[in-house]
C-alpha cells in the first residue's frame, strides 16, 4: 500500500468492505477512486500529512515557506495588471478555470433535471411571529442510470404576514438549533430580522464519503470512475443549492426573493458553503464557519491541516486532482498551486462575505488555521476594493496585519469576526445579521394577527434534523420489546437518548429503569401539537407498552393559554389510550421553570387542569414539583443544567416519583432489558 495516512489506510478497508456487501445496481461498477486516481495521475507515493498531535504542527515561524510563490489576485497569467472593474470578469474566469481543474473539480456541462415536491406545509410561529414551513423533495432525474437514485431533502421556514418576498439563509447539513447561553436560536433571529431561514440536506446530495459511484456524481457518471478535474462532494452540495436557487425563481408560491439567497456552513459544510458563494453568483451572501483547507484557509500557510491531508483523507471533497498536491513521487507541494484560498474568497466579490471562527480555547481547534484564514481574507481585500466595495479594512499586508480581538467585528462587505465560542457559528449569528441589515434589505411586516393552531391539533415539524428523528423513533418502535414508553420535548428526550453531551443523563435513566424495558420517544423543542402529529403518524403503533410516561406542554406556554395546553394534553392521552388500549398512562404535571418566571402561573394552571383528566387508574398524574422548586416556584439549587431542564439531581427527583408507580404495575425490575437502544440527535450523525 502506497504511504498513505492511517485515515487514508482504514478509509480503504472501510471501503473494501462495503464494496463486497452493498449491491449498486446490476450496471454499477465498485470501485476505488483514490486508487484510480493515484493510477490516472502516475502517483507512486504520498507524502504524509501533519499530525494534529504533534506540536510542531502548528509553529507560526516556519509557516510560511511558500510565499513567494503565492500568485497575485489582480494579475493575469499573461502578466496584465487589472486595474479597472471591467477587466475583473476576465482575470475571474481564469481563476474559477484554475480552481475547476485543479482544487474543487467541474460540474458536468449537462447534469439531470431536477423535479421539486412539496411534500409537507405547516403553519407555525417564531417568536410570536407567524410562519410557513414547507418541506421539500427534488427528485433528479435519473432515467439515464435508474441503479443511483437522488431526492434532494430541504426545508425553508419563511414570516407568513410579509408583504413581499423575503431574503432566507440557507443552512448546509441539519438545523443548528442548539442555543448559547440565552442567545435566541438563530432560525428565530432570522424570523425576527425579516429573513426566511432553510436546511438543505448535503448527504441527501452526494454521501459525505468516498463512494463517488453514488450520489449526484455517481449518477452522472453512471458508476463509473471520476476523470482527475471531476467535481467532488463540495461542488455537488453547491450544484444542489443552485437547483433550490432555480426553485425559488420559479415558485411565487416560495415567497423567497431568489436573489437574496444567502448560505452558511461549518467546519465542511463552511467549505460547502463557500464555494457555494464563489461559483454560483446568484448567491447573495455567506457566512463562512470555521471552515479550514480547502476553505478560506490559505493552503501556502504551513499551519494545522495541509493540503496532504486531503490528498490522502477526504479527497472525495475535492477534484481528483488534487492528490497530486501531496505526491511523493512525483513530487508536488502547496506551492505548485496554480491559485490559492484568498482567489477563492475574491470571487465571492462583490457579494458580501462573512468569514466567522471561533477560538481554540472552546473547540475552533489549530487544526483549522483560524490565522491562515484571516491572511486569505486580507488578500481577497483588492478585489473587492476594486469593484468598489469595503474590505477588512486592515493595512493590506497578509503577513504582519493583526487579527482583530474576539468579538470584535472588522470590514464591510467582505467581514471578519471571532467569537468567543468553539467550533459554530452560534455567537455569530447576532453580528451576521446586524452587519447583514447593511446590504440586503428586507420587505415590510404586515402587521396581523397570528395564525393560532390550537394545541390539539397534529402539526408536522418539518425541519430535515426533526424529520431524520421521526424515522429513528420509528425504526425504535418498531423493534418491540417496550414496557414503559416515555413521550415528551427535550426535557423527557435528554433522560433516555445516546447523544454525548447528555451521556449522565442516560446513565441516570439506566440506573432508575434498567429491567422494566423503558425506551425514550421525546423529541426537543416538540409543542403537544407535534407530539401528536408524531404519535399519529407511527411512532406507538404496535408497540402495545404497559406503562406511557407523559411530559408535555412547556413548548406551548408563551403562545397560548392554560385551557388550550390542557386540551392539546387531552388529546395526546386520548391518541395514547386508542393506540394502546391496555396500557396505563402516567401524566406528568409540567415542571417550574425559572428561564421565564412569567409562564409560572400559567403552569400551575395546566397542572390544576390535568389533575381532572386523571381517573387513577388507567390515567395517573404524577407532580414532583414540590421537590424540584419551593411553594413559589423557584427552584431548587441543582435541580436543572438552564433553569428549564432537569440537571441528574432534578431526574432523579421524577425518578423516584415514578418508581413506586411502575413497580406496582410491573413488578421488580429484571436483571435484563428488553428495548430497543437508545437514539439521539440525528445531526449528530454529519461530521
Amino acid at each position: 500500500m502506497p504511504n498513505l495516512s492511517p485515515f487514508r489506510q482504514s478509509l480503504l478497508v472501510t471501503v473494501a468492505i462495503l464494496a463486497s456487501t452493498v449491491g449498486f445496481g446490476q450496471t454499477q461498477t465498485n470501485f476505488d477512486d483514490h486508487a484510480s486516481m493515484m493510477r490516472i495521475l502516475g502517483i507512486q507515493s504520498l507524502r504524509r500529512g501533519p499530525d494534529p498531535n504533534n506540536q510542531t504542527t502548528f509553529n507560526e515561524a516556519f509557516a510560511n515557506p511558500y510565499k513567494s510563490t503565492l500568485p497575485d489576485v489582480l494579475t493575469m497569467k499573461n502578466g496584465t495588471r487589472i486595474s479597472r472593474p471591467e477587466q475583473w470578469n476576465a482575470r475571474r474566469k481564469e481563476i474559477v478555470e484554475d480552481f475547476e481543474r485543479e482544487i474543487y473539480g467541474r460540474i458536468p456541462r449537462h447534469t439531470p433535471r431536477v423535479s421539486w415536491e412539496v411534500t409537507a406545509v405547516a403553519a407555525g410561529e417564531s417568536g410570536g411571529i407567524p410562519t410557513v414551513t414547507k418541506t421539500l423533495v427534488g427528485h433528479v432525474d435519473n432515467r439515464s442510470y435508474p441503479a443511483v437514485k437522488v431526492d434532494i431533502q430541504v426545508s425553508f421556514t419563511v414570516p407568513a404576514n410579509s408583504l413581499k418576498p423575503v431574503p432566507i439563509m440557507m443552512e448546509f447539513g441539519g438545523f443548528g438549533m442548539g442555543r448559547r447561553g440565552n442567545t435566541t436560536p438563530w432560525t428565530q433571529q432570522a424570523i425576527e430580522h425579516g429573513w426566511g431561514y432553510g436546511s438543505i440536506n448535503p448527504n441527501s446530495i452526494q454521501p459525505d464519503n468516498a463512494r463517488l459511484n453514488t450520489g449526484i456524481i455517481g449518477l452522472c457518471n453512471h458508476g463509473q470512475p471520476r476523470k482527475p478535474d471531476d467535481w467532488g462532494a463540495l461542488r455537488a452540495w453547491g450544484w444542489g443549492l443552485s437547483r433550490l436557487i432555480d426553485y425559488f425563481e420559479k415558485s411565487n408560491d416560495a415567497h423567497v426573493d431568489a436573489r437574496k439567497v444567502g448560505i452558511e456552513g461549518v467546519s465542511r459544510f463552511g467549505k460547502a458553503a463557500i464555494v457555494a458563494e464563489a461559483f454560483d453568483q446568484r448567491v447573495a451572501v455567506g457566512l463562512i464557519g470555521s471552515s479550514g483547507e480547502g476553505g478560506t484557509k490559505l493552503h501556502r500557510h504551513i499551519f494545522g491541516e495541509a493540503i496532504e491531508n486531503l490528498a490522502g483523507g477526504e479527497f472525495y471533497w475535492m477534484a481528483g486532482n488534487i492528490i497530486k498536491y501531496g505526491a511523493a513521487q512525483p513530487e508536488k507541494t502547496a506551492a505548485d498551486l496554480p491559485v490559492d484560498s484568498h482567489e477563492l474568497i475574491a470571487l465571492c466579490a462583490p457579494r458580501p462575505c462573512f468569514i466567522s471562527h471561533g477560538v481554540v480555547e472552546k473547540g475552533d481547534a489549530k487544526w483549522i488555521d483560524i490565522h491562515g484564514s484571516f491572511m486569505a481574507s486580507v488578500l481577497a481585500g483588492p478585489v473587492y476594493r476594486l469593484l468598489g466595495k469595503k474590505d477588512l479594512g486592515t493595512p493590506g499586508d497578509y503577513l504582519t496585519d493583526a487579527m482583530p480581538p474576539v468579538n470584535t467585528l472588522i470590514g464591510g462587505d467582505l467581514a471578519w469576526r471571532q467569537h468567543d465560542g468553539g467550533h459554530e457559528v452560534t455567537p455569530n449569528w447576532p453580528a451576521f445579521f446586524l452587519w447583514v441589515s447593511g446590504y440586503i434589505k428586507v420587505p415590510e411586516l404586515q402587521a396581523r394577527t397570528p395564525v393560532v393552531i390550537g394545541a390539539d391539533q397534529p402539526v408536522a415539524r418539518t425541519d430535515s434534523n426533526s424529520l431524520s428523528a421521526h424515522k429513528d423513533l420509528l425504526e425504535k418502535a418498531k423493534q418491540g420489546g417496550i414496557d414503559v414508553y416515555f413521550e415528551g420535548d427535550s426535557i423527557t428526550r435528554r433522560w433516555g437518548c445516546s447523544d454525548p453531551t447528555w451521556s449522565a443523563m442516560l446513565q441516570n435513566w439506566r440506573q432508575n429503569f434498567f429491567g422494566w424495558n423503558a425506551a425514550d420517544f421525546g423529541w426537543g423543542g416538540d409543542t403537544t401539537q407535534n407530539i401528536l402529529w408524531r404519535l399519529r403518524n407511527g411512532e406507538l403503533d404496535g408497540v402495545n407498552p404497559k406503562v406511557i410516561v407523559l411530559l408535555a406542554g412547556t413548548n406551548n406556554l408563551g403562545s397560548t393559554n392554560a385551557n388550550d395546553i390542557a386540551s392539546g394534553i387531552q388529546a395526546i392521552i386520548d391518541e395514547c389510550r386508542m393506540k394502546a388500549p391496555s396500557a396505563t398512562i402516567v401524566v406528568t404535571a409540567i415542571f417550574p421553570r425559572n428561564d421565564h418566571l412569567n409562564y409560572l402561573p400559567t403552569i400551575e394552571q395546566v397542572n390544576q387542569k390535568l389533575v381532572r383528566l386523571a381517573d387513577g387508574h388507567r390515567v395517573r398524574f404524577l407532580n414532583v414539583n414540590n421537590k424540584l422548586a419551593d411553594s413559589n416556584g423557584k427552584l431548587y439549587l441543582g435541580m436543572t443544567v438552564d433553569n428549564l431542564h432537569p440537571s441528574v439531581a432534578g431526574y432523579q427527583v421524577w425518578a423516584d416519583g415514578l418508581k413506586p408507580i411502575l413497580r406496582a404495575i410491573l413488578g421488580p425490575q429484571a436483571k435484563t432489558d428488553h428495548a430497543p437502544a437508545p437514539t439521539g440527535d440525528p445531526s449528530l450523525k454529519i461530521g
